[in-house]
């Protein structure tokens, strides 16, 4: 395990006076009832992502939430959530991408917290201020559409959708209940299909790297290449990200965002089903 990224909820607990624990939830109703204590709750859909265009955070943005989140510069961070972490890993790869130094993301996220009977709160912290200073956007770690349609059928890249298999063969636009969708079902062409819940153990914690591996490496995703991952909305997909450049060193992934729901709404794009 890489022990500087990810974290265990007994690390957590004992450290829960040293860290700054931030809740990122694909249900963006669990935090009020009930989270561990001291954690801030950010709203993925409100707080993550710009309100006008579709984009991710802006530098002055992300500035100002942690600022009122209480995050000063030097601050260990540690984020989890539901979903196994899907907009946890998320909100990880954007303070990565604004150059915070030190986060980490809780194995197993709120649902092993829960499960192991840790104590929760439903009492929103109250922290001071901050005046907290983001670097520039690190390009490297975000694919863009061109980038994308560019490495399409070049031997040195290597797309990994890890959406639901329904999802992938063109069988369903999107899981039950979520509303963002494409206009067009399938995938990219020459993407291989490993999906995120692969990547993790029945109680949600990451597999181990020799596991990850054997995951990845058949389906040619390899640490050689130039990886990209991609789901629908970039959640799951920051996920995998996570486990090839965290957990299996992989030295160029990027995390496509705009995933399907941009490139399946794209005029004269090639789609596999």
């Amino acid at each position: 395990m890489a022990s500087d990224v990810l974290v265990s909820t007994q690390w957590v607990a004992d450290n829960l006076d040293k860290v700054r624990l931030i809740e990122v939830d694909v249900d963006t109703t669990a935090y009020d009832e009930g989270h561990a204590p001291g954690a801030v709750g950010f709203n993925w859909t409100s707080q993550l992502q710009d309100q006008v265009r579709r984009d991710i955070l802006t530098k002055e943005g992300l500035e100002q939430l942690l600022s009122e989140a209480g995050v000063s510069n030097g601050d260990t961070v540690v984020l989890y959530g539901d979903n196994n972490n899907w907009f946890a890993a998320y909100a990880f790869w954007l303070l990565e991408m604004y150059g915070h130094k030190d986060v980490k993301l809780m194995d197993g996220g709120r649902k092993k917290w829960i499960a192991e009977g840790r104590p929760i709160t439903t009492d929103p912290p109250a922290p001071a201020k901050t005046q907290y200073k983001a670097k520039e956007l690190n390009r490297d770690l975000r694919a863009k559409r061109v980038e994308v349609i560019e490495s399409l059928g070049k031997p040195r890249k290597a797309l990994v959708d890890v959406r639901s298999a329904a999802e992938y063969n063109g069988e369903i636009m999107a899981p039950p209940g979520l509303p963002e969708t494409a206009q067009r079902m399938g995938h990219i062409p020459g993407a291989q299909n490993v999906p995120w819940a692969q990547a993790v153990r029945e109680d949600g914690t990451f597999k181990s790297p020799e596991e990850l591996e054997a995951l990845y490496a058949p389906k040619g995703i390899t640490k050689d290449k130039d990886v990209i991952a991609y789901c629908r909305i970039g959640e799951r997909s920051s996920h995998t990200w996570f486990a090839l450049k965290h957990l299996l060193g992989y030295p160029n992934v990027k995390n496509y965002d705009g995933s399907w729901t941009e490139y399946g709404s794209l005029i004269d794009v090639p789609i596999e089903k």
